[in-house]
This record gives C-alpha cells, sequence and structure tokens, in this order.
C-alpha cells in the first residue's frame, strides 16, 4: 500500500518538526493540540515484521520507516517520508511543521517575510481531477515519492526526464496540493527564454511614456482651460508612480522571495532553452538570491520598494535592491531529453525519471478527472486502458490526455452507437506523437 503516516488521518504526525520536537515517546494518544508531537504513534507498538522478510519490512510511509530495524525512541521517530504521493493534502499540519532544518550549506535568512501565496484550487483541479486516495504504489510511485522527499530535505531542484505525455509537469502540481503550498508558479521554457525573462521585468519604456505624459501635463497646467478637481488642483499635480510599479518579479524571482514556507516552482521544458540557460541558473540556485540592478543603484534614495510579482495582484518589499529567498523553493525542472545539461547544472539537482504510467496510474488518473468505472467503459464491451496501453506500445507512446479525450467522448453518451465508428474516432485521437498520423494504424 502507499506509505502512511502511522496515525489516523486528522492527527498530527509525531516528531515531525525535528528532534527539538520529541518531547515525549509515549504511544497514548494527546489531544491537546497545544502539545502535537505526543500524538500516538499506533503502528509503533504493533509486532514488528518476520526476521529476513524483504516484503514484510517496514512501510517507508510510516515513523518508524526511518529507523535501521531493531531500533526505537526518537529514532524511530523522524519521519522520513514528508510528501507521500497519496493525493491526500496534509491534515491538521503544514509542512513548516514537518520540514527539519536544512543542511548548513543551504541555510538562507532573506526578509522581511513576506505573505504566504494565494490559493489556485481551480488550476490544481483542473491539472489533477478532484483529490482521491491513489492505488497501491508501484515502484515508481515509490521511487518518485523518494526523489520529492530528498529534494525538500537537500533543498536542491528535482529535475524530472521522460518521454512527452507521461506527466512530469503535473508532479509540481501534486506537491503543491499534498503540502497545501498555494499557487504554483510555472515558468515554460522557449528557445528565446533567458534567466533575466525568469527572475525580473522592468518596464523602462512604460517608465518614460508616463515621466513625459507628466512633463506635458505640467507644461500645460497654467492653462485657463486645464481642467481642475473641487480644490484647483490638475492632474499635472500627481506624482510620478514609484519605480517599483515598474518592476514585476517573474516565476523564479517570485519562488525566491522570503517565505516562511517553500513556493513550488515549475521550470518546464528546459532542454528547449538556450544552452547557456542552465549554466546560468547555477549560481541563482546556489545563492538563493539576485540583484534587481534597476533597484540596486536606487537604494540611497529607495531602501525598501515594494514590486510586483508573477501572482494575480501580487506584491511584495525589496530591501536593499536584492531579492533573498528564506525557505528555498520546491523547484521541479521537466524535460523531455532533448538533450544533455552541462554535469555542474546535473551535480546541483536530484534527477528523477518518469517511466510510462501503468494500468493501475491511468484509472487513477481517469478516475481523478472523469468518474469511477468511467476507464473500463470503452466501447463494444472492452477495456478502453487496455487498448490504449496496446496502442501506445505499438505507436512509440501515447500522452495521458489522448486517454483522457477518449475516455470522455465515449463516455459522454453523444457518439453513435456503431462500434467501428467509434473505432474510427478513437483511433484518430490516438495518433503518434511523433508527426505520423491516424493513417499509421495498424491492420
Amino acid at each position: 500500500m502507499l506509505p502512511e503516516d502511522g496515525v489516523p488521518q486528522g492527527i498530527r504526525p509525531v516528531g515531525a518538526a525535528g528532534a527539538e520536537d520529541v518531547r515525549s515517546q509515549d504511544t497514548t494518544a494527546d489531544t491537546d493540540a497545544a502539545a502535537p508531537a505526543e500524538a500516538a504513534d499506533p503502528a509503533a507498538t504493533g509486532p514488528g515484521p518476520a526476521e529476513g522478510d524483504p516484503g514484510s519490512g517496514p512501510d517507508p510511509g510510516s515513523p518508524n520507516s526511518a529507523a535501521p530495524a531493531g531500533t526505537s525512541g526518537s529514532a524511530s521517530q523522524n519521519r522520513w517520508w514528508i510528501y507521500r504521493g497519496s493525493g491526500q493534502p496534509l491534515y491538521d499540519t503544514t509542512l513548516r511543521e514537518l520540514l527539519p532544518e536544512p543542511p548548513p550549506w543551504r541555510r538562507f535568512t532573506g526578509g522581511p517575510v513576506v505573505p504566504p501565496p494565494p490559493a489556485d484550487d481551480d488550476e490544481v483541479a483542473r491539472r489533477l481531477g478532484s483529490p482521491s486516495g491513489r492505488s497501491p504504489a508501484s515502484e515508481q510511485l515509490r521511487r518518485e515519492a523518494d526523489m520529492v522527499n530528498a529534494a525538500l530535505l537537500l533543498r536542491r531542484p528535482l529535475l524530472v526526464t521522460g518521454r512527452p505525455g507521461t506527466g512530469k509537469s503535473s508532479l509540481a502540481y501534486r506537491i503543491s496540493r499534498e503540502l497545501r503550498l498555494g499557487r504554483v508558479l510555472r515558468w515554460h521554457i522557449t528557445s528565446r527564454t533567458t534567466l533575466r525573462s525568469g527572475l525580473y521585468e522592468y518596464d523602462a519604456i512604460g517608465r518614460v511614456q508616463d515621466s513625459a505624459a507628466l512633463r506635458a501635463l505640467r507644461t500645460a497646467e497654467d492653462s485657463p482651460v486645464a481642467p481642475r478637481t473641487a480644490d484647483g488642483a490638475t492632474a499635472a499635480d500627481e506624482q510620478l508612480p514609484g519605480i517599483g510599479d515598474y518592476v514585476q518579479l517573474g516565476p523564479l524571482g517570485t519562488a525566491l522571495l522570503p517565505y516562511e514556507s517553500p513556493r513550488v516552482l515549475l521550470i518546464d521544458e528546459l532542454d528547449k532553452s538556450d544552452q547557456d540557460l542552465a549554466n546560468d541558473l547555477l549560481s541563482v540556485f546556489e545563492e538563493g538570491q539576485f540583484p534587481v540592478s534597476e533597484l540596486l543603484r536606487a537604494r540611497r534614495r529607495h531602501p525598501r520598494v515594494t514590486v510586483l510579482t508573477d501572482d494575480p495582484e501580487g506584491a511584495a518589499e525589496i530591501t536593499g535592491g536584492v531579492v533573498r529567498c528564506r525557505a528555498f523553493p520546491i523547484v521541479v525542472i521537466t524535460s523531455n531529453g532533448e538533450r544533455e545539461f552541462p554535469p555542474a547544472f546535473l551535480r546541483r539537482c536530484l534527477r528523477l525519471h518518469m517511466p510510462d504510467p501503468d494500468r493501475t496510474q491511468l484509472v487513477d488518473m481517469v478516475t481523478a478527472h472523469l468518474a469511477e468505472g468511467a476507464a473500463t467503459r470503452g466501447g463494444d464491451g472492452g477495456d478502453l486502458i487496455e487498448r490504449f496501453l496496446r496502442r501506445s506500445r505499438e505507436r512509440g507512446g501515447l500522452a495521458i490526455d489522448q486517454l483522457l479525450n477518449s475516455v470522455y467522448l465515449t463516455t459522454s453518451g453523444r457518439l453513435p452507437a456503431d462500434a467501428g465508428a467509434l473505432d474510427e474516432l478513437v483511433d484518430a485521437l490516438w495518433h503518434r506523437l511523433d508527426g505520423a498520423g491516424a493513417e499509421s494504424r495498424p491492420g
């Protein structure tokens, strides 16, 4: 089964925030909300696995899974699987409480602390469907959760590779939903993308135009026909907006703001970028900060400036012209494997390969987006997912959204009952991703 916390839903996990919170090893449940670290650990009193039985070891998601066999005490309460990949949001706790201190070389102390990000439940639901428990875990799901948790603890970016359409980008939204981290910041990469565009943009032209317009108004302010307010003021009496109104942080820049809990940043299709972008990211990932040149030059007159962020109607204060992070963001970088990255870049990332999803995972995805049992109503009494998997092997790999499109149409009740016409339509939807069309249908 998927790793669990070892405690019922709604109960705060044991020893979540580190060794300093392990104040008691009493296995009796404590309902006092002021002492969450003393919550019960039902798994701790259960019978241990048979010695030498590889299939009966502790569940990696339970509090005991982090400790070697035969150990007890606070070591057994150190929680390894913070992110479990279950699809269910954290209950009665937060990532800030669960996450231990970072390694000394990955500590950042930026400030002042900015408010938490807005939620974006509609976008998460659009990409993932409704939250529901995932089916018994495959080895791939366990490896996925292992790598996500390693990236969490080490404060390192996660480089996710795999064929197009295997759900690489969805991982960022699953992490955000389960750990309740708010809106995902998405930076879509093209061949023209630069590091600067991900950090911030400065609208110099807009500032010049506003300044020129204001000067023109002031030139005409003595005109007797100039419109005035009740107190005699004219439009020319308005001041030019501050420099912060012309600076907007990009997705990467917003992720590096000093939040108390990490933001989730999706850097999508990095292999589409110019060769230099991966190298340009190195210093940002290492230092956890970057200067805003325009604010740096004005820092003596304007030591604190409020700028726009990548969030809708978002704003944040920057001190001294430098953005410094506090909690290093959870960075998910996707790549379709179209080119290799420099060794120095790979050394600073954790790597996860996303294989094609199996039948169980596809059933979970279809159920989350549509309805229970929708995946097995494939027309002509067949199993649509089995047909999809077979056709995917024949055509060199298909994308998950191609399956969702076909399931939606075949279960809509609006298609003709003719099985041949249905097969023709489904086959057209399952076209090859390498440019070949539906005419390649075998047989």
